[in-house]
């Protein structure tokens, strides 16, 4: 049998954060090692914001992150801003321009921010292991030891950028949760987040508003957010909804305000300015027809708004800026774009992201129990985690 392989840095998983890491220990004068079960790196960048990669948000802050321990993305955070990866990108010359609430995608294929990590990989001499999977790491004596198809490595520092379990199809699995438990790592436990939400029978008849879309105001648990919800066959997507996912626990309800906007009393005094109208003609005016219909058939006002009391009409108000919602549950990780919880941060060292019980170890990016908002922050977790560690290997 041919002797291991030394590197001074084994990186696992040629995802955003991994690529990131080698690099930067890569351009530090490591020899780094970068592993992928995958024949191609950068897989899910590619998938990422319809092919154009939303590669940061210029909004970032540690508010905008759920995790057990809200203050340990903030050093990482800190240290590696969306500007830092801006300056990147420039030179390269990669165009980009910016959408609603601060995301920045590029202007043309997200294939340009794979290939700048690949040569920015070249740039640290790092040794490319695609198309490998991983048969078993273990360590010993102050070294970790990666067998593939290809052979065994040993180094003395380990990163995990393998990710989480979210969108299978592109060979994602919870891996870095396994290798968590054999070094003795505690997790959070990890679900689906960014993911759209399943509907009952009991709200069959929103399930059959397939494809209507409204601006919104969605809660559930900590998590408000003004965007568009997206009625489907299966039950509610859109960008609010993704957005409160990840608040969203199982068995609770989420509230929709379907006018946040409006001024209390609007609907009594609608009933002056318009006492011919009915509630499903009001409502239309405001938001799809089909969607007016839907909310005026659950209100059961039926007639003109003169003939409704005033009571009423507050009720159904109340009713509008309230409309509970009991989710059976989501559509699993198949669907998710992200993992909430992981590998505890109350593990790692928020400095260099580095195992506190296993020096040499370092967890990043999404394997980690930090999950950012739909825009653009899960990005800039990957680079801002891949450099503090990078920085420390």
């Amino acid at each position: 049998m041919a002797p291991p392989q030394l590197f001074d840095v084994i990186v696992l998983g040629a995802g955003a954060a991994g690529m990131m890491c080698a690099a930067v220990a890569g351009q530090r004068g490591r020899r780094v090692l970068l592993l992928d079960h995958n024949d191609e790196p950068g897989r899910k960048i590619l998938i990422s914001g319809g092919g154009r990669c939303n590669f940061t948000n210029v909004h970032t802050a540690p508010d905008r992150f759920i995790s057990a321990n809200p203050h340990f993305a903030k050093s990482a955070l800190s240290r590696y801003t969306p500007q830092d990866f801006i300056d990147l990108i420039a030179g390269y010359g990669i165009a980009w321009h910016e959408k609603t609430l601060g995301q920045l995608f590029c202007d043309e294929s997200a294939r340009a921010i794979v290939a700048m990590l690949v040569n920015e990989c070249e740039m640290g001499s790092v040794t490319p292991g695609f198309g490998q999977p991983i048969r078993d790491v273990s360590h010993a004596d102050g070294r970790f030891r990666v067998t593939t198809g290809a052979g065994v490595a040993e180094a003395p520092a380990l990163v995990v950028a393998t990710g989480g379990p979210s969108i299978p199809k592109l060979g994602a699995t919870g891996f870095a949760y396994d290798l968590a438990k054999y070094f003795g790592l505690k997790l959070v436990e990890p679900r689906p987040a960014l993911v759209p939400l399943t509907l009952g029978p009991d709200d069959a008849l929103f399930r059959d508003l397939a494809g209507v879309s409204a601006p919104v105001r969605a809660k559930a648990g900590k998590g408000v957010f003004d965007e568009a919800a997206l009625f489907t066959h299966r039950g509610l997507s859109g960008p609010a909804i993704l957005q409160v996912s990840s608040y969203w626990r199982h068995g609770e309800q989420v509230a929709i305000d379907f006018f946040p906007q409006a001024q209390s009393g609007w609907l009594t005094e609608a009933k002056r300015e318009h006492p011919r109208a009915t509630m499903r003609s009001l409502l239309a005016r405001q938001m799809p027809d089909r969607l007016a219909e839907a909310l005026a058939e659950k209100l059961a006002l039926a007639g003109e708004l003169a003939n409704q009391k005033d009571a009423a009409l507050a009720e159904a108000e109340r009713r509008l800026s309230d409309w509970r919602f009991r989710p059976t549950g989501t559509e699993a990780f198949a669907k998710a774009e992200v993992t909430v919880g992981g590998i505890s941060t109350a593990e790692l060292s928020s400095q260099t992201m580095e195992a506190k019980k296993l020096p040499g170890l370092y967890p990043i990016g999404e394997a980690v129990d930090v999950t950012g908002w739909l825009g653009g922050y899960n990005f800039q977790w990957a680079w801002a985690s891949a450099q503090a560690a990078g920085r420390a290997l």
